[in-house]
């Protein structure tokens, strides 16, 4: 993590978020480690885009058995812990016309870089091979930052 006045942007991949609402195993730990990392009060601001509360929706009450009242209710609680970031029409024109075979993917490595995004954290590495921003799993990113961590919580 960078300097004290540093802020480092953290966009959190769907899959990272549904394995710990759905308790996938074997990555509902190592995504519940990084989640609440990202909601200590430090240099890290963790987002995702607005699309990605529709495909979360979606998941959650298609798939993961939750009703709509669920599944919005969870979003709300997403969303007060984590900022939502924009997707335009300059995002979707990137995402349309690269080589990334999933399209939601491309969309949020496209709106990642256009926020100045420091990191994607993500179980799907392969996904976003080519990502013009740095993709790390959740456990890498715990890695990564354990001496930063530990350092900045030592303060109290």
């Amino acid at each position: 993590m960078g300097s004290n006045t540093t802020v480092d942007k953290v966009l959190i991949d769907t899959n990272v978020i549904l394995d710990i609402v759905m308790r996938r195993m074997p990555h509902f730990d190592g995504s519940v480690a990084f989640l609440k990392l990202c909601t200590l009060q430090m240099p890290l601001m963790c987002v995702i885009t607005a699309t990605q509360t529709k495909d979360i929706f979606f998941v959650l009450e298609r798939h993961g058995k939750k009703t709509a009242d669920e599944a919005i209710e969870i979003i709300r609680c997403l969303t007060s812990h984590i900022e939502i970031l924009d997707v335009n029409y300059q995002d979707v024109e990137k995402a349309l016309n690269s080589s990334v075979k999933d399209y939601e993917d491309a969309m949020i490595m496209f709106c990642a870089e256009r926020h100045d995004v420091d990191y994607i954290v993500t179980r799907n590495e392969r996904d976003f091979v080519g990502s013009p921003v740095q993709v790390l799993t959740p456990t890498e990113f715990l890695a990564k930052f354990e001496k930063s961590v530990k350092d900045w919580l030592s303060v109290f």
